[in-house]
C-alpha cells in the first residue's frame, strides 16, 4: 500500500524523503545502512533495501503428486533456485522419471540430492550472465532453421529431415523457458534490471515476442508432421515452386520482424505488415492449384499453407510491438 511523503530540503540544498518505519524494520535497516536508489524510465524512484546484501536463494517444497512435472516447471519459471520434492513414503519410480524428464527440459536445473523419499533440484544459473536479447536471438535461430528444413522436407519428401525438425523443437522450448525465468527475475530485481539494461516494460515485450517465436516453432513442427503423414508423396513441380516462394515470403517476414523489434526499426516493422496482400494471394493460388490436382493430398497441402500463413501472422504480431518500444 502506497503512502504520501513530503519532499524536504536541507539548508545545503539537498532534497530528501523519509522512508516508512515499518518498511525499514522489515528489512533490518538502521542508521548507516546502505540502500540502492535508481530512477525508472517512468519517473519512479526505486529503493532497493537489499542493495548491499548477497541474494538469498529462494526455495520451495513440492509434494510428489500426479502433476509434479508441471509444478516443477512452474516454480522454475517463477525464479525459485531450490526445489524440494518430498513424499511421506518412498517416491514412486514414475515420479522420479517425471522429475528427470522435466530436468532435461529446463536449462541450468540439476538434481543435487536424492534419497528414497526426497529429491532436491537446484538452478545453477547466474541470471546476470543471460541477457534476454541473447537468449531470444538463439531461440529464434533454432526456429528459423526449423522453418527452412520443414518446408524442404515437405518439398523433397525427406522424412528423416522432417523428424529432425520435430526433435529440435525441444531445444527451442528449453530456451523459451529459460527466457521466461530470466525475465521474471529481472522484474523482481531492480538491481538486475539496471545491470542488464532491461526495464520491466521491456520484459513484457520480450515475453510476448518469445511466445510468438515459440509459436512459429510450433507451426514448423506441424508442417513437419504433415510431411511425415504424406509419406514422401511427391508434389507437382508447380506446387513445389509455389511452396518455395510462399515459404521465402513468410521466412523474410519473421526475420525482418525480429530484427525490427530488437533494433526499433519502425520502417522495417511496417514492411512486414505491408506484405499481407501478397501472402493472402499466394495462399489463394496454392489452394486453387491443390484443388485442381490430386484429391488425396488436398487436405495436407491446404493445412501446410495455413501453417505458413499463421507463421506470417505471428511475424506481424512481433512487428506490432516495435512502435511501443520505439516510443
Amino acid at each position: 500500500m502506497s503512502t504520501v511523503r513530503k519532499v524536504q530540503r536541507t539548508p545545503g540544498g539537498t532534497f530528501f524523503v523519509t522512508v516508512p518505519k515499518s518498511w525499514a524494520e522489515q528489512y533490518g535497516l538502521k542508521r548507516g545502512s546502505v540502500v540502492g536508489v535508481g530512477a525508472a524510465s517512468d519517473g519512479k524512484l526505486v529503493i532497493d533495501a537489499r542493495y548491499d546484501a548477497s541474494p538469498t536463494p529462494r526455495s520451495v517444497t513440492l509434494k510428489a503428486g500426479p502433476h509434479l512435472g508441471r509444478e516443477i516447471i512452474g516454480e522454475y519459471l517463477l525464479g525459485f533456485d531450490i526445489i524440494h520434492v518430498e513424499s511421506k513414503n518412498r517416491i514412486a519410480p514414475e515420479a522420479r522419471g517425471a522429475v528427470k524428464s522435466v530436468v532435461d527440459r529446463l536449462i541450468g536445473l540439476e538434481i543435487v540430492e536424492e534419497d528414497y523419499s526426497s529429491i532436491v533440484l537446484q538452478s545453477l544459473l547466474e541470471p546476470s550472465g543471460f541477457p534476454p536479447e541473447k537468449i531470444l536471438r538463439r531461440g529464434y535461430s533454432i526456429v528459423a532453421g526449423m522453418h527452412r528444413d520443414a518446408v524442404n522436407a515437405l518439398i523433397d519428401g525427406d522424412l528423416p529431415l522432417a523428424r529432425n525438425v520435430m526433435a529440435r523443437d525441444d531445444e527451442g522450448n528449453r530456451l523459451y523457458f529459460l527466457l521466461v525465468r530470466i525475465l521474471r527475475t529481472i522484474v523482481q530485481n531492480p538491481g538486475l534490471s539496471e545491470k542488464l539494461g532491461v526495464t520491466p516494460i521491456e520484459c513484457l515485450d520480450y515475453r510476448l515476442v518469445a511466445s510468438l517465436v515459440e509459436g512459429i516453432g510450433d507451426e514448423c513442427v506441424r508442417i513437419a508432421f504433415k510431411a511425415v503423414d504424406m509419406k514422401g508423396v511427391k508434389l507437382s513441380q508447380e506446387l513445389k515452386k509455389m511452396f518455395a516462394d510462399f515459404h521465402a515470403m513468410c521466412y523474410e517476414a519473421h526475420e525482418n520482424a525480429l530484427e525490427a523489434f530488437l533494433s526499433g526499426n519502425v520502417d522495417m516493422a511496417e514492411s512486414v505488415r505491408a506484405e499481407s496482400d501478397k501472402v493472402n494471394k499466394s495462399f489463394a493460388e496454392i489452394e486453387k492449384v491443390a484443388k485442381a490436382g490430386s484429391l488425396s493430398i488436398v487436405p495436407d497441402v491446404l493445412a501446410v499453407s495455413s501453417f505458413l500463413r499463421e507463421i506470417y501472422n505471428h511475424s506481424v504480431d512481433i512487428s506490432d510491438l516495435v512502435i511501443p518500444r520505439k516510443i
